[in-house]
């Protein structure tokens, strides 16, 4: 059994191993980490062999941290980190090289059609009807988009909303709120096979799929990094953050909104920012939250866009895409029976 794993902002981890009458055996790791010294790494497979092929990840990493010569030291990974490639190649999930994957960048979208294509995308890939996607969302209208477990009347002032035009729906993952004025976010949704996630908890798995926008950032000249458990952020402040949804049909949904320009008056009347949230990150104001990427790097939306789709097509070997006609009436119809109507919008009060 074979597992893969590229730690966030670090270094590949690679696992091979067998199973024998459920035990783990001739368990080998390599990657292109760095440890020291030598002989940590017959101490890392012997720690792994015997083990019970059901043994969680926690269990894993613990023994191979016990397992340690004193003194040893990891760069570019942890026991954390072989512990999930263990689980992973248990598992048999799959990398990235293994799918075939598309880029879709089209024309500016309802929100309320965004919402619904990220559903009727991610069933399909869980199919197997649609490749994997990295789809840009073009916003045709300003909205807030409240998690699918928030409550509307503590998040959003509606008189606020109204005063300045934005919509109120709800998405299925949860997380929360997002303020998105047109033309001033980048956001953009993944559609992935859980295969590609196996063995990774659902924190992990946040690391996972941001990893390549890092890479995309960083190219961009921001110094971005992973803050659990969904946030992208930068010496300056917060970029934006992520929200996932796992459905039953065994695709994955993973989208991020990251602030491209801001109007911070604008955003305090329309959301409802409670003191309890932002005590917990140290500042005095919202405003202060963020930091879009416009000041960061001077570019425009359009071209930071299409750097973030370049980094992801050389990193995974993506080809243009589009929605097909299915898929958007398929869209079309969850518009009416589900993402329109107050139940599903006021679900949550």
């Amino acid at each position: 059994m074979h597992g893969e794993y590229k730690v966030p902002g670090g270094k590949l981890v690679v696992v091979d191993v067998d199973v024998v009458d459920g035990v783990i055996a001739n368990a080998r790791v390599a990657g292109d980490f760095f440890l020291e010294p030598d002989e940590a790494l017959d101490a890392i497979n012997g720690a792994i062999n015997g083990l019970p092929a059901a043994t969680d990840a926690k269990t894993i990493s613990k023994a191979v941290t016990e397992a340690l010569p004193a003194g040893t030291v990891l760069l570019g990974f942890s026991a954390d980190a072989v512990a999930v490639t263990v689980r992973r190649a248990l598992t048999e999930a799959r990398g990235w090289d293994d799918f075939e994957w598309e880029v879709i960048h089209e024309p500016a979208e309802s929100p309320l059609m965004h919402l619904a294509l990220d559903e009727v995308l991610a069933t399909r890939v869980g199919e197997g009807a649609r490749k994997p996607t990295l789809r840009f969302w073009e916003w045709a209208d300003s909205a807030v988009i409240i998690g699918s477990f928030q409550s509307i009347k503590n998040e959003v002032d509606p008189e606020g909303a109204a005063k300045h035009g934005f919509q109120v729906v709800r998405r299925i993952s949860g997380g929360g709120a997002m303020m998105v004025a047109k033309g001033s976010a980048v956001t953009y949704s993944l559609y992935v096979p859980a295969e590609l996630v196996q063995g990774l908890s659902f924190a992990d798995s946040y690391a996972f799929l941001d990893d390549w926008v890092l890479q995309g950032l960083r190219a961009l000249g921001i110094d971005a990094t992973y803050q659990p458990l969904n946030d992208i952020a930068s010496p300056q402040g917060k970029i934006g953050g992520a929200a996932q949804k796992r459905l039953g049909s065994g695709g994955v949904l993973h989208h991020v909104t990251m602030a491209y320009d801001m109007d911070n008056q604008t955003m305090l009347e329309v959301l409802r920012i409670g003191r309890e949230k932002l005590s917990d990150k140290g500042i005095a104001s919202a405003a202060k939250r963020v930091d879009p990427l416009r000041s960061q790097t001077g570019l425009s939306r359009e071209a930071i866009i299409d750097s973030l789709a370049a980094t992801f097509t050389k990193l995974h070997n993506a080809t243009p895409g589009h929605v097909t006609d299915d898929e958007r009436a398929a869209a079309e119809e969850l518009i009416a029976t589900k993402f329109s109507t107050p139940e599903w919008t006021n679900r949550v009060p």
